[in-house]
């Protein structure tokens, strides 16, 4: 099992892969939105926010605004975060989960 501060790291590692391709990622998805992660078996949760192509503003907890929300163990997120473990694959099998509006998750698609 992954710790808090090794999924705070691939999050910060994510967040710093869609900087690096920001412009990129921005024109495939353009989506400004509040998100939240819960690390299932650590009972924690990560919240930040999309904008302009970049992941900003991550800390630790919740966000009861959030519009997209992602649902995972702390294995599979650092997995899926390091190319580890295919998103389609840890989705199909039920191993992450996604809540957002159907139109944000076919954005998101994108990025996939």
């Amino acid at each position: 099992m992954a710790s808090v501060d090794e999924c705070r790291a691939a999050l910060d590692r994510l967040a710093q892969k869609l900087a690096d391709n920001a412009d990129d990622v921005h024109r495939k998805v353009n989506l400004e939105r509040r998100l939240v992660c819960h690390v299932t078996d650590l009972q924690v949760a990560f919240r930040g926010r999309l904008h302009n192509g970049r992941l900003l503003d991550l800390t630790e907890g919740g966000d009861p605004e959030a519009k997209i929300t992602l649902s995972a163990t702390s294995d599979d997120l650092v997995a899926m975060i390091d190319g580890e473990l295919a998103f389609a694959t840890a989705l199909a099998n039920r191993r992450v989960s996604v809540r957002a509006n159907p139109l944000d998750l076919l954005k998101l698609r994108k990025l996939l």
